[in-house]
């Protein structure tokens, strides 16, 4: 598969990542959102007690790095909401049943 075919491929589709403060998965989350603005939603599995832990674990280890520079300067003072729009952090817990998401509405969102 080419690499044109990949990102037209990740357009307007939804993915769920697992380990969204490893490095692997903080380069995959880079890559789609810097060559495929037009992906619907990136739903970050992270490791945290609750929603606010979550959103300032993946701000501090996630967009807070400098793998996120070029996007930052791609999208300057738009760069949060254009984040706020893409991404939705979920706390959980992927050894956990239902991996460990608390919100009955948030784990629906997340299946549908």
């Amino acid at each position: 598969m080419e690499f044109g075919s990949i990102v037209t491929f990740l357009e307007d589709k939804t993915i769920l990542v697992t380990g969204a403060t490893g490095f692997l998965a903080k380069i995959f989350v880079e890559k789609v959102l810097r060559v495929q603005p037009k992906v619907k939603k990136l739903y970050l599995l992270l490791r945290a007690w609750d929603a606010h832990a979550a959103v300032l674990r993946f701000q501090n280890e996630v967009t807070g790095k400098e793998l996120f520079r070029v996007l930052k300067e791609m999208w300057g003072e738009n760069f949060s909401s254009f984040i706020l729009e893409k991404v939705v952090v979920v706390p959980g817990d992927i050894s956990s049943e239902g991996l460990g998401i608390e919100d009955s509405d948030l784990r629906y969102e997340i299946w549908d």
